[in-house]
């Protein structure tokens, strides 16, 4: 990343972490609204009989579970290291598994429990944790709030948003160094990815904390110690034998993204329609860092990932859109704007605060003045981003573009 750049990150990071949200407050009233996510929608129709899980074993429910919700088997991550609410169940011999689409996210440990993360557009999100029913036990699904001691703090701007912890874990169990605090999002170096998680598939990504624990030396040099995947655990005990780094990658962009749009919800929802000018210049400071998020400002550069078929094909799947396809070689994709600005997060923002974002976009993918911010993106992909949105933004104001 330019030094510039850099700053600019930096900075506006800072200033993120300084906002501490209440969440019970009238405007927000994270704990007592009604809730839209998937997930609460979900619960009414297993209890109303519409849907049915496999209750047969672990492995059948958790399947029948991503097929009810549309969430990808292909999208399997696997982390060894202890940071769940489960954190006595995980280790390299028994991975906790990851599954994700754009609003869902779902955590299953071989002998535990089922953990899900639900985005609800305006509220953030909606955390809950059950039993796999047994002997055709019925289904029973409570609302966490265990969750946010770390799904509400730094690294999510104190807004209930997603959390992904890369550490360097011990053989022994705990954790001996954490990266990337406060941070999420696709501008985090690689060398401070991937630590605790296993990662599979074909990738020039020469230096990351994947696929390995950690010691100190008795000069206290910090050690790599090597996991192979699939060598301590059997792959039979989850949906499929992967951990592929694609998958990964793309679930760090959703967080960084999700993160962002949800802080902005409830900085606008805190301001109001009236705001001070400098909350309307604070408005309009994180209107601009969210577009250079949106449009991949800040990408770390991609020395060339494979990704495995099969997840490719479920992502594009699920939406047609020329936002969803894949460049790979040195970045995720052909066309540097985010698929998530289509999704229901971005779409509920308060109009107020959609606004400013709409206007910093309309400047940074502009040709008559261009913005030298974004003299990254060539003439063409602009046009192809532009005539993108300006055919799915359907809520723009008049004239965009």
């Amino acid at each position: 990343m330019p030094r510039l750049a850099l700053l600019i990150a930096v900075c506006f990071a800072a200033s993120l972490r300084a906002a501490d949200y209440d969440l019970a407050a009238p405007q927000h009233d994270y704990w007592k609204r009604p809730l839209h996510d998937p997930f609460t929608k979900f619960i009414g129709e297993v209890e109303a009989g519409r849907v049915k899980l496999d209750g047969s074993g672990e492995l059948p429910y958790l399947r029948s579970l991503l097929k009810a919700l549309n969430v990808p088997v292909s999208s399997q991550m696997l982390v060894f290291s202890n940071t769940s609410l489960q954190l006595r169940l995980i280790s390299p011999r028994n991975p906790r598994a990851l599954f994700f689409n754009e609003d869902v996210y779902i955590g299953f440990i071989p002998g535990g429990r089922i953990e899900i993360v639900s985005l609800d557009p305006q509220a953030g999100g909606i955390f809950y944790i059950f039993d796999i029913p047994r002997d055709g036990g019925p289904f029973r699904a409570e609302r966490s709030d265990r969750c946010m001691n770390c799904h509400a703090k730094e690294e999510t701007f104190y807004v209930p948003g997603l959390f992904i912890k890369s550490v360097v874990p011990l053989a022994t169990g705990g954790n001996l160094q954490a990266f990337r605090q406060g941070q999420s999002g696709h501008a985090i170096p690689f060398a401070e990815r991937f630590g605790g998680w296993y990662v599979t598939g074909k990738h020039g990504i020469a230096e990351h904390w994947g696929n390995a624990l950690g010691r100190n030396s008795p000069e206290g040099v910090l050690q790599k110690l090597p996991l192979e995947p699939g060598k301590s655990f059997d792959y039979a005990r989850y949906p499929v034998a992967s951990s592929d780094i694609l998958p990964q990658l793309l679930h760090e962009h959703q967080t960084g993204f999700v993160n962002r749009v949800l802080e902005a919800t409830y900085k606008a929802r805190e301001v109001g329609a009236k705001p001070s000018p400098a909350d309307s210049a604070a408005l309009d400071e994180k209107a601009r860092a969210l577009v250079r998020y949106i449009l991949f400002a800040d990408e770390v550069p991609l020395p060339g990932v494979d990704g495995d078929a099969a997840f490719k094909a479920d992502f594009q799947k699920a939406n047609a859109s020329p936002l969803r396809e894949f460049d790979l070689k040195t970045r995720l994709f052909k066309n540097r704007c985010s698929y998530m600005i289509q999704g229901a997060v971005f779409t509920a923002m308060p109009r107020e605060m959609k606004l400013r974002v709409y206007r910093q976009l309309a400047l940074a993918l502009g040709e008559v003045q261009p913005d030298k911010a974004f003299a990254y993106l060539p003439v063409q992909e602009k046009r192809t981003i532009r005539a993108v949105l300006r055919a799915t933004m359907k809520d723009a104001p008049a004239g965009w573009f």
